[in-house]
Parts: structure tokens; C-alpha cells; sequence
């Protein structure tokens, strides 16, 4: 276990995170009224189980099911924004302009 910098709540560090290979996590994404709301329920509903969890004073521990469910949300809410289409760099926006324009 490991200590936050901002707080002194122990964190456990083995924590997997899926990754999204080829997925730029810079680049911002074009997100739909439905994604949003999808977005905004998942982020209130893993705000609700942290704060009960915290509120309950539970100890970290990896089979904890308020854990996963809260780990399971997070992966979830990663799927639907990556899910998400990128929006064009203006520099890909103006070379795109520039292939029309020759043709």
C-alpha cells in the first residue's frame, strides 16, 4: 500500500487498469447528448459508492465488492468515452481542407 499525495488514505498500487491500445487520451472527443448522460450517471453513481465506502470508514481491501463495483463503473465509464469519436486537430481539420482543395 501506498499513501495519496493529497491525503493520507492508503491506496492499494496492483490496481489493473485496462488500456485502450491506439487510443490517445489528449485528444478531445466529439460526445453525444446520450454518451453525456450515460457520462454523468456513472460519474454520479461512483461518487455515491466512494463516498458511502469513505462514510462507512471500510478498509481497502481487493475482494471488497463495493471496490469492484466501483472499479467495475470506472471501467465502464472509460469504455463509453472511448467509445466516443476524436474531434479532429485543426491541423488535420485544415490538411483534409488542403487534399479537396487539390483535387
Amino acid at each position: 500500500m501506498a499513501l495519496t499525495h493529497t491525503t493520507a488514505f492508503p491506496v492499494i498500487e496492483s490496481i489493473p487498469v485496462k488500456t485502450f491500445p491506439g487510443v490517445r487520451t489528449i485528444r478531445r472527443r466529439r460526445i453525444s447528448p446520450e454518451a453525456g448522460r450515460a457520462l454523468e450517471k456513472l460519474g454520479h453513481a461512483i461518487d455515491y459508492l466512494t463516498d458511502e465506502y469513505v462514510h462507512e470508514g471500510g478498509a481497502f481491501s481487493r475482494h471488497d465488492a463495493k471496490l469492484q463495483a466501483v472499479e467495475l463503473l470506472m471501467a465502464i465509464n472509460r469504455e463509453v468515452y472511448f467509445a466516443c469519436p476524436e474531434v479532429p486537430t485543426l491541423g488535420e481539420r485544415w490538411r483534409a481542407w488542403m487534399e479537396l482543395a487539390s483535387r
